[in-house]
């Protein structure tokens, strides 16, 4: 495919800030297609808790103006790069972006998230003038950006750097949707004319994820079991039919796994290297992992790792009311993660008297995150849905055998494994409850350590490949089709 010029907009990417897999997809992304010879631009939020010296952060001297209600504000632009020499810009607006958290507190939302993103959002074709950039694609993440395409297909009109531009969109999740009310719509620079039910009306107020899948050339979710499962009235939020109706501009791609930061066999993070041919090393991390946790238990105990964001989606509360009886399952469990207060003290609860089998760690920790991975035995994600999930994908690489509800992009990549055909790579539930969750555990148990069965689990686990080069290719297919049909909705 020819080179494109691919300008990307989140708010979030790692290493900068991330809360979740958003962060990880931007970069991975972004890297991806810089490697595959595509020039990719990268905008984000200059938040507060970005570290400058350690990512090398430079003003760039100049500056945008940004329309927001009946003012213009002005925001710095700096810029940094990723390690496949990708650029990134950062957006600095202090009064907007200079917070501890990047969307809110335990608390709940920043009351100002409207302004904060539709700002951000109108700052994209700002951006792109400024920079006298022509791109060919201009792919939005998620609504902190979804009210860029009505923006962009507005400046398409308007200015000769976007006549060539398709727009994409990537839903990473419908239920965080930036619903507001509608009295903010002098924040978004848009005629009353879209606020209409095939425009960015939702049920009286504004939803800028809306905006973005009315208003895209081509929409994209991370994985295709999700995109099937948004269309259906349990799993589409209330925008199933808006999604339905522009099935014909849908494709599912699932993410990648950036198998140059998880890797076992170069993991700097670890006790111990190892590889599939190689596993000894994994009982080391184990131990280690042991110790970070406070845990004394047995080396042949089965020992079950979790690593998350603690919210209703991610089933911790499963996990809470299972949690005394997997550990009479005859296993040892790590959770290590951060979220909303009534599950961090659901949590606390849980392993109150279970302290010889159950380590929690609230915090959001890199570094210990990948200890989790390279250490646990099994690793579980029983999640009510999971758009895509890369957790799973980290636990396969490390031979972290997943044990997954059977939903979004959980299904796609896990399948059961067979003991008679020696096939499938984890295990797998499909109902959203405690005992389902227990008896899929203890299903899993069953072949621990049993030969042949352990170790030809983990070998198949850790011979999967979710390479973001095989995502990229696909992305590349979807921009073809958004340049060959761009429509004009606003």
């Amino acid at each position: 495919m020819k080179r494109l010029t691919i300008f990307m907009a989140a708010s979030e990417a790692a290493p900068f800030a991330r809360t979740g897999g958003l962060g990880d997809v931007a970069c991975a992304l972004s890297q991806a297609l810089t490697a595959r010879g595509h020039d990719v631009r990268l905008l984000i939020p200059y938040y507060g808790c970005i570290d400058k010296a350690a990512h090398d952060i430079t003003d760039t001297g100049i500056g945008v103006t940004v329309g927001i209600s009946n003012r213009g504000e002005y925001a710095g632009l700096y810029r940094s790069s990723l390690k496949a020499g990708t650029t990134v810009y950062l957006l600095r607006k202090d009064n907007y972006y200079d917070r501890p958290e990047l969307y809110g507190t335990a608390e709940g939302d920043y009351l100002d998230n409207a302004e904060r993103f539709c700002f951000f959002s109108r700052a994209v074709p700002a951006v792109i003038k400024r920079l006298e950039l022509e791109p060919d694609i201009v792919h939005c993440h998620d609504w902190q950006t979804g009210l860029a395409a009505p923006l962009v297909k507005v400046a398409e009109r308007e200015n000769p750097l976007f006549r060539r531009s398709g727009l994409v969109f990537t839903i990473h999740n419908i239920a965080y949707q930036g619903l507001f009310w509608h009295y903010d719509m002098h924040l978004t620079g848009l005629p009353w004319s879209v606020f209409t039910a095939e425009g960015i009306e939702f049920y009286g107020k504004i939803n800028l994820l809306k905006a973005g899948i009315a208003y895209a050339d081509a929409l994209t979710t991370v994985s295709p079991r999700y995109s099937r499962e948004i269309q259906t009235p349990e799993f589409g939020c209330g925008l199933e039919g808006a999604i339905a109706g522009r099935r014909d501009r849908l494709t599912g791609i699932l993410n990648g796994a950036d198998y140059t930061e998880w890797n076992p066999a170069t993991d700097t993070h670890i006790a111990r290297n190892y590889d599939r041919d190689r596993l000894a090393g994994k009982a080391t991390c184990k131990e280690d992992l042991l110790r970070s946790f406070g845990l004394r238990a047995p080396d042949d105990r089965p020992l079950l790792g979790m690593v998350g964001r603690f919210a209703e989606q991610k089933g911790f509360d499963l996990v809470a009311a299972a949690l005394r009886d997997l550990c009479e399952a005859g296993l040892s469990i790590v959770i290590l993660g951060k979220g909303e207060e009534k599950y961090n003290r659901m949590l606390r609860r849980a392993v109150k008297g279970l302290e010889d089998r159950a380590g929690l760690k609230i915090a959001f920790d890199d570094a210990l995150a990948h200890k989790v991975y390279a250490g646990a035995d099994y690793f579980l994600m029983p999640s009510r849905y999971e758009p895509c999930g890369l957790g799973q994908m980290y636990g396969l690489r490390y031979g972290t055998v997943p044990i997954v509800r059977a939903t979004g992009g959980l299904d796609d990549t896990v399948a059961r494994y067979d003991a008679a055909a020696g096939s499938g790579n984890g295990f797998k539930f499909e109902e959203a409850g405690a005992g389902a969750l227990v008896a899929c555990v203890r299903e899993a148990l069953a072949v621990y350590g049993v030969a042949p069965h352990w170790d030809r689990i983990r070998r198949n686990a850790m011979s999967c490949d979710f390479s973001w080069d095989r995502s990229a290719a696909a992305y590349e297919g979807v921009y073809r089709r958004a340049r060959g049909g761009r429509g004009d909705r606003a």
